[in-house]
């Protein structure tokens, strides 16, 4: 496929490239041909945000549309009611992947009790984008593939793409990617690998005045194990993290609780690090409980791996927004500028994936640290028209890198072959 070259301001190529390559013309006019019905949906889930596994009204608007654009479309999915799987093409032998996301985060602020802090707005019509640009390409050049949009919902709690992949819904699927909107233009994310754990102890109330003594203190095991994570820090790597809060520490200050909660998030570049890192802190929080003589309930729910970014197809995507105008700094760099976690770093270690960030805040590659991802100002960008028009962008490099894995079958050897040598 011949490279293409973009005006960075501008939504529409200037150049003739465009004319020259038949499927980069088709990705192009298909996705700019919807753009301003993908805008109306984009500021419908902006405006209307609900929290995970709630996502219902996103659930059907997306998936209505996809229906009208000729897509086979599987709702709830998989046991999850606000989950689908939008399917077009005409062979199984090579099936890209592309992942969808609509649920919104907790606010305060917010009449709603939600906002787009994350812009998953902007991720599901990244999503849709990337599916039509596909399938307009797989059907207009009969082209031996398909591609399969998932909607994943909850991906800010519990991870719907890890109850979707428990349940087989990427069987089959040989690549899977998606997109992210950010403060920066980053292929090669360090997302971290977590885990959380719910902390209960259990002790015995007693008169905090009275008879203090015959009280087994719940409260004291939760304070000694935030303490003592606290002093563990000073041992722990620097990329690595423990967070936490007592959400339960008792019920009245003249009673010796007999019941605390925590919860407490681990996380580290690896997996692997992760999984040591839970065996100190549980060390902790048993020495919590013998030391007061309580005893002590660990709940670990759901861990989220890190990303393992395919170089093949990293580098085709890099290929392709360097051709719309969008530079990259090396990869170290690239790395150093962005962190979080994701339930798309499970798929990555089951199937190859990538999962770019992309500016959403102007076009011309200007990082911006003081707008943060989860906050008021960008939940406000998320809704910008230059959000929108770069998100378009993003989704053509990401059609056409799903289309050389259809099209180029020794490229897709090299995905295959690069995923099986980092897992």
């Amino acid at each position: 496929m011949s490279q293409l070259l973009v005006n960075e301001t501008s939504r529409v190529p200037l150049s003739d490239l465009w004319e020259k390559d038949e499927f980069a013309k088709a990705v192009h006019l298909a996705i700019e041909g919807v753009s301003s019905e993908l805008r109306a949906i984009s500021l419908k889930l902006h405006e209307d945000p609900e929290l995970s596994y709630e996502e219902h009204r996103a659930h059907a608007l997306l998936t209505d549309y996809l229906e009208k654009k000729g897509f086979e479309v599987e709702r709830k999915a998989y046991g999850l009611d606000t989950a689908f799987v939008a399917r077009a093409g005409n062979s199984d032998k090579v099936t890209i992947g592309i992942c969808s996301e609509y649920d919104a985060l907790p606010s305060t602020d917010s009449p709603t009790g939600a906002f787009q802090a994350c812009g998953h707005n902007l991720i599901a019509i990244s999503g849709v984008a990337t599916a039509i640009g596909l399938k307009t390409v797989i059907e207009q050049f009969g082209l031996e593939g398909q591609v399969k949009l998932f909607g994943t919902p909850a991906e800010e709690t519990s991870g719907g793409k890890i109850v979707m992949l428990d349940r087989g819904a990427f069987k089959g699927v040989d690549v899977c990617m998606m997109l992210h909107g950010a403060n920066a233009d980053v292929v090669y994310p360090a997302f971290l690998a977590l885990d959380t754990v719910e902390v209960e102890f259990f002790g015995k109330a007693s008169h905090a005045s009275a008879s203090p003594w015959e009280g087994i203190n719940a409260l004291d095991a939760a304070v000694q194990s935030y303490t003592n994570i606290a002093m563990m820090r000073q041992q722990m790597h620097p990329s690595q993290r423990v967070h936490g809060i007592i959400k339960d520490g008792g019920k009245a200050a003249n009673i010796i609780p007999d019941y605390t909660k925590s919860v407490y998030t681990v996380r580290a570049p690896k997996f692997v690090e992760v999984e040591v890192l839970k065996k100190r802190v549980e060390k902790i929080f048993k020495g919590a409980a013998t030391s007061t003589g309580c005893t002590v309930k660990l709940t670990w729910g759901v861990p989220y791996k890190d990303i393992i970014t395919n170089d093949p197809l990293a580098r085709k995507f890099e290929h392709y927004m360097n051709n719309q105008g969008v530079k990259y700094g090396s990869k170290p760099e690239q790395m150093s500028k962005l962190s979080g976690s994701t339930d798309m770093g499970n798929l990555t270690y089951a199937l190859p994936g990538i999962h770019p960030m992309f500016n959403i805040l102007n076009l011309i590659g200007e990082d911006d640290k003081t707008m943060g991802l989860h906050t008021n100002g960008f939940a406000h960008a998320a809704a910008q028209p230059i959000a929108h028009v770069a998100t378009l962008r993003a989704s053509k490099s990401l059609a056409l890198t799903g289309l050389e894995c259809i099209v180029d079958s020794v490229f897709l050897k090299a995905v295959k072959q690069d995923f099986e040598t980092q897992v």
